[in-house]
């Protein structure tokens, strides 16, 4: 399995970022996957969840109504459209399969 995370950089607040989670060794277009994030002196938190087919989604609340999780299953790539981003929002972003994990995007939100 490989999962490979891209897309993240440095935005001021109210910007938007769109990341992209690219993953092979499996088959992509029956499993469930999720973008978690992790900032400095913080645990690991989820941030959202999508159904293979994409029908089905999940946030967390402090992410909800700002960032949009989508899929490509011909791509197989997942992606987390984030906008109204906030200084909080700052982390390494990272796409979950199981126990399977990418290496990371750092994603820092400042003026």
């Amino acid at each position: 399995v490989q999962i490979v995370e891209s897309g993240g950089g440095l935005v001021q607040p109210g910007g938007s970022l769109r990341l992209s989670c690219a993953a092979s060794g499996f088959t992509f277009s029956t499993s469930y996957m999720r973008w978690y994030r992790q900032a400095p002196g913080k645990e690991r938190e989820l941030v959202a969840g999508i159904s293979s087919t994409g029908t089905n989604t999940a946030y967390a609340g402090s992410v909800k109504g700002r960032f949009t999780i989508s899929r490509d299953n011909a791509k197989n790539t997942v992606y987390l459209q984030m906008n109204s981003l906030k200084p909080e929002d700052t982390a390494v972003y990272y796409c979950n399969l199981r126990v399977y994990w990418g290496q990371g995007t750092q994603v820092t939100v400042s003026s």
